[in-house]
């Protein structure tokens, strides 16, 4: 390995520009404006790297590049393989419940309650009423007044009358159809 070259002694003149461009007392700094240059080769040769240093410190480097995409490829797999997982389990829930599902259709009552609630078939000589409006009267709308044939004259503030008209809508109690299952 090749020698490096001596530092320059305090009376040299590298030396000399230096120490001219310092500030006269060490309580002084120089201004923010001023650019102090900073001498590279008088920083660097205080770092002293042994070849077995850098050969190690070139391994860390390799190392840390080869494994650092590997690491990312490895968690983005396990995400992948949760989310199949998770998806797996939810198509195996779904199976067990048309399973389930099926097996209920193996029974003849299952198959004749259906039947008759969703086709309305009836055996013969039963007779199926059918009730229309089987709602119960608390939930019946309350019947509306009769229309006056006189015209009357109403306040020109609208605001507060469309106000209550909205939440007297949104508040009234209307006949729902339940829906059919």
């Amino acid at each position: 390995m090749a020698r490096r070259p001596a530092l320059p002694s305090p009376s040299s003149p590298a030396r000399a520009e230096k120490d001219a461009r310092r500030p006269a007392s060490r309580g002084e700094r120089p201004a923010r404006g001023s650019a102090r240059a900073v001498d590279v080769r008088e920083w660097a040769g205080g770092i002293r790297l042994s070849g077995f240093a850098v050969i190690m410190l070139s391994l860390v480097v390799l190392g840390t590049w080869v494994l650092v995409p590997s690491i990312g490829t490895y968690l983005d797999q396990r995400q992948k393989i949760a989310s199949l997982e998770q998806s797996v389990q939810l198509t195996k829930d779904q199976i067990a419940d048309l399973e389930r599902e099926r097996a209920r259709w193996d029974d003849p009552a299952y198959i004749t309650t259906q039947a008759r609630e969703r086709l309305y078939y009836v055996r013969p000589g039963e007779v199926v009423y059918l009730v229309d409006n089987d709602l119960d009267p608390a939930d019946i709308p309350p019947e509306q007044k009769a229309v006056s044939a006189t015209i009357q004259e109403r306040p020109s503030d609208w605001m507060p009358q469309l106000l209550r008209s909205l939440t007297a809508a949104g508040l009234a109690k209307t006949a729902v159809q339940a829906p059919a299952d």
